[in-house]
């Protein structure tokens, strides 16, 4: 059995987007609850998240746009980014929470307390570009971390898994010239954010180095895992990365109200079963993983039962 981590904070709940926002602090609740009921919460090893330092959420994000989300950030009511993404007087604090959480676990995972850790950490990232809020997102926790492992604990290879239902547009754009960092992405394509052709595969030192695989609505547990079996691990072997990285969203779900996938609790039971058998081949088992999306709370506090089990078989 893997020793697994898990990071949770209070705080987390206290960003709030408005009443009938479908990324609302009830996401964590739900979590929480299943894990405590089903006895698996007292089976991890708890990590206490700090405040992230800017020094490493700049090493992703502009420090002009970190600034101006401080100038921004209201003293009361909210302030809205875009359509879907605002600011209450929780969010920042937050949002640096989150990604310290992120830096945390890394740490764990470094130091051998723990082989890898689920992250029950919001406002999610994915979406979040260098000088942009959107799509839910303010801080791209999961590139950060990436970049972290590497510049922090002088790792080379890391692989981020982003198997939301949305593509992670923030993370193709950090790591597109980026030859050290493979970036794997399913998706429903055409959806939100518009982005994630097969045929964006990176530039220049990065070229081959960005995976996309757009997917019609629908495609559920076995579609997926020959996805993950036929590309993804291949790739991986090639690239042997030293570290891994899950973009976890649970939104793929065939419960989930904002998409149109057809992926159950098996089924993420499976993918996270074969990012652990890359990790186990290639990077001594370290898997950090983090909440993206996931919007039906039942079926996502399932699904990240299941993920948790599985990270912990592995």
């Amino acid at each position: 059995m893997a020793r697994t981590g898990f990071v949770y904070h209070s705080d987390y709940l206290n960003h709030e987007m408005g009443a009938g926002h479908p990324e609302s602090p009830d996401r964590l609740r739900a979590i929480v609850s299943r894990l405590e009921a089903g006895g698996l919460l007292g089976r991890l090893v708890r990590i206490e998240p700090a405040r992230a330092a800017d020094e490493w959420i700049t090493q992703i994000h502009a420090a002009s746009y970190v600034n101006d989300l401080k100038a921004r950030a209201p003293a009361s009511g909210a302030v809205r980014l875009d359509p879907d993404t605002s600011m209450s007087v929780g969010s920042l604090p937050a949002a640096y929470l989150a990604v310290g959480g992120a830096l945390a676990a890394a740490d764990a995972i470094m130091a051998g307390r723990v082989d890898n850790v689920f992250c029950a950490v919001r406002p999610p990232g994915h979406h979040a570009e260098r000088a942009r809020a959107m799509g839910f997102c303010l801080f791209n926790t999961v590139a950060i971390a990436a970049r972290y492992v590497q510049r922090r604990h002088g790792l080379g290879r890391v692989l981020i898994v982003d198997w939301d239902v949305h593509h992670g547009n923030g993370t193709q754009q950090a790591f597109y010239d980026d030859g050290s960092v493979l970036f794997f992405s399913t998706h429903q394509y055409p959806y939100y954010p518009g982005t994630g052709r097969a045929s964006e595969r990176g530039q220049g030192r990065g070229e081959g180095h960005t995976i996309n695989v757009p997917m019609p609505p629908g495609q559920g547990d076995d579609e997926y895992c020959d996805i993950f079996e036929r590309v993804l691990v291949p790739a991986a072997d090639s690239f042997k990365p030293e570290f891994v990285v899950i973009s976890a969203g649970f939104d793929a779900h065939r419960d989930d109200p904002l998409a149109g996938m057809g992926l159950t609790e098996d089924g993420y039971a499976a993918l996270t079963g074969i990012v652990a058998g890359i990790a186990r081949r290639h990077s001594k088992g370290r898997i950090l993983s983090c909440l993206e999306g996931g919007y039906h709370l039942k079926a996502l506090a399932a699904s990240v039962e299941r993920h948790v089990m599985a990270l912990l078989e592995a």
